[in-house]
């Protein structure tokens, strides 16, 4: 065992120019697919001053077990699998790269809101099966449509460029947001259902917005609205969307998270018409992969170096 102090990484891997910003460190990886009961040995077995969270929880039991630490940092922006407020009971900052995979997610984002829209994945299939249907088929056009996004962080205020680029009228709610660019219109919830011919989610999740989504909130949007979700599969009600979807009530729905993550099998929405669907791999890409691992990194550094540094003098 090294004598330098434990960063543990609940993942298989982290990017090589994260692994150099560590160096300084013993970094513990616990592998591609951690459990709770894998995480609670290594920490006891390494007592980490730092956890960097890629794959599954951080829970009260993970902490107690590492009395050394002193940070939790989210290889991503949505720290939802790490229960905050027993990391601030015992002292432990809880830190997220945010912003790091804005660009990925964005653009997964669009990629699942033109999937829908204009019906890619239906129609190659159709081709690759010798049908033409040119006279028969008819995509949404989203210039001049107007887009609602729930959250204007980093990755909403990015997709809202991109549909303004569009084209597209951009409505947002996001109670934190401040100084928003002219092109996006700050509205509540009540016109995001009322207007939104397509609804985007980019907030985190938590106990306040759990299941946003769901048959209330469907029953109040335009007949034939768009839903795509690249934020956390816990915003919506999923048996309250396969109903509004096989409805009509919402033409298509583009996901890439879902309340259960690995997706479970069989799942509802395998093999309904109407949903697009990807493996929460909006932030995966070479690109996000480098900038989170940095992000994380530096995030971790900077907390263990707060709490190393002397306290000041108090004056006499």
């Amino acid at each position: 065992m090294s004598n330098k102090p434990a960063i543990l990484v609940t993942a298989a891997d982290l990017a090589p120019q994260a692994e150099a910003l560590l160096g300084d460190f013993e970094i513990v990886y616990a592998g591609k697919t951690p459990q709770a009961a894998d995480l609670v040995a290594l920490a006891q077995r390494h007592n980490p001053v730092g956890i960097i969270v890629r794959y599954g929880a951080v829970t009260p039991e993970i902490m107690d077990a590492a009395p050394a630490l002193k940070v939790i940092s989210k290889h991503g922006s949505g720290t939802d699998t790490i229960d905050k407020a027993a990391a601030a009971q015992r002292g432990i900052e809880v830190t997220a790269a945010v912003g790091a995979n804005a660009a990925a997610v964005a653009e997964q984002a669009l990629a699942l809101l033109l999937g829908c829209a204009k019906s890619v994945v239906l129609l190659n299939a159709r081709m690759h099966a010798g049908h033409w249907d040119k006279a028969t088929h008819k995509s949404v056009e989203l210039a001049g449509a107007t887009i609602g996004l729930i959250g204007l962080g980093a990755i909403g205020q990015r997709f809202a460029r991109m549909c303004d680029a569009m084209g597209m009228r951009v409505i947002g709610f996001d109670p934190f947001a401040k100084e928003l660019p002219d092109y996006i219109e700050p509205v509540n919830l009540e016109t995001i259902w009322k207007e939104s011919d397509v609804i985007s989610l980019h907030c985190p999740l938590s106990a306040e917005n759990r299941q946003l989504i769901n048959a209330q909130t469907l029953a109040r949007c335009r007949k034939g609205v768009i839903l795509v979700n690249t934020a956390r599969g816990g915003l919506v009600d999923e048996p309250a969307l396969l109903a509004a979807v096989r409805s009509g009530q919402v033409a298509m729905a583009g996901l890439d998270s879902f309340a259960v993550e690995p997706m479970t099998v069989p799942h509802i929405f395998h093999g309904q018409p109407g949903f697009l669907l990807s493996p929460h791999i909006g932030g995966v890409t070479s690109t996000a992969y480098v900038n989170m691992g940095v992000a994380a990194a530096r995030n971790t550094l900077g907390v263990l170096a707060r709490a190393e540094a002397p306290a000041p003098a108090k004056a006499g």
